[in-house]
């Protein structure tokens, strides 16, 4: 753990920095009760929102998707914090996960620059669109409003369930049988050194349109639901695309830090982002990250999948009980 610290000082005093924030806060009284919620509730809350976004960090790292993926749904489909706060905050999460990412991950020349470049163009106008789309229907629809959303996460969630569950069907260096015209134009190919193999690693791109299409959508989705891109970003890159797992993996931290960075900034301007709500979870990502880069060495990420899978699932079904029972009034008796 000092080791990390050690070659990433600026994590060490990131923490350090928010922890004395909280300190000052609570010494000079500046947290006080509301009508609604008492000081000691107010700390709770900031408290259990550390521990429970380091859980999800490390359940994360090991699985191998963004925090987004699980903070939006879990938050909100077993809270009643206003879902388009809950969809801010879950960008956040999603961006510093990507955040803390890209610096390796383009030291060691895995995330291949060109195909960051032009997967980032449809991402982030996808994640615009989706965040003005987010407000737009909170603003006009209300709580039938967060009532579609919850419904429509908890169906997504089902999807990204079964993913997991028939998932397998990634391969380590797939090979392009053919590669069209206009990725032979963009020049979408590269190489880099695989230390498994000792070995480099040469790769051609193909399929780039219908890539940056997915890439559209994906866009779009996260900056909607608040769930970055994350569980998608790797198999479009990975299975549609040909790109090699590892660059896929890599480029996505990138895509993810740069896609929810832009669409974080509506949000921002409607006032659905709190930061004292936000600076918990945040700290708890990085935490949660460096925690379960070392246990994902000393524990079978199979067991923490199967994990999530019943987290998906749990959680889909709540969310869907609590649209249904906003837009129709069916009362369903869940957890």
């Amino acid at each position: 753990m000092l080791s990390v610290f050690k070659r990433a000082p600026e994590l060490m005093v990131l923490i350090l920095l928010a922890v004395l924030g909280y300190a000052a806060m609570g010494i000079f009284s500046q947290v006080t009760g509301t009508e609604v919620l008492s000081a000691t509730s107010i700390w709770s809350i900031v408290v259990s929102s550390f521990l429970l976004s380091t859980a999800i960090a490390i359940v994360a790292v090991i699985a191998g998707i963004g925090g987004g993926v699980l903070f939006t749904p879990v938050v909100m489909a077993f809270t009643s914090i206003d879902t388009l706060i809950v969809r801010a905050t879950g960008l956040v999460v999603a961006m510093f996960s990507g955040l803390i990412s890209s610096g390796p991950f383009m030291k060691k020349g895995l995330a291949d620059i060109k195909v960051v470049f032009y997967c980032s163009v449809p991402i982030v106008i996808g994640a615009i669109s989706g965040s003005f789309g987010a407000i737009f229907l909170s603003s006009h629809m209300g709580a039938m409003g967060d009532a579609v959303v919850r419904l429509a996460l908890g169906l997504i969630l089902i999807f990204i369930a079964l993913m997991f569950i028939l998932g397998g069907s990634k391969t380590e260096y797939p090979k392009a049988k053919k590669i069209d015209n206009f990725t032979h134009k963009l020049g979408l190919k590269g190489s880099y050194w695989e230390e498994s193999l000792n070995d480099k690693v040469e790769y051609n791109l193909t399929r780039a349109l219908p890539g940056a299409f997915l890439f559209l959508l994906v866009g779009f989705t996260g900056g909607f639901f608040g769930l970055g891109g994350g569980w998608a970003v790797v198999p479009v890159l990975n299975l549609v695309m040909a790109t090699p797992l590892k660059v896929s993996a890599a480029c996505s931290g990138v895509l993810l830090a740069l896609g929810n960075s832009c669409a974080i900034w509506p949000y921002i301007m409607y006032g659905a982002l709190i930061p004292v709500f936000v600076a918990p979870w945040m700290i708890g990502q990085v935490v949660g990250g460096i925690l379960g880069a070392h246990i994902l060495a000393r524990i079978r990420a199979g067991v923490v999948r199967n994990i999530l899978i019943v987290i998906l699932i749990l959680t889909s079904i709540k969310l869907i009980a609590r649209g249904l029972e906003t837009m129709f009034g069916i009362n369903i008796p869940i957890f």
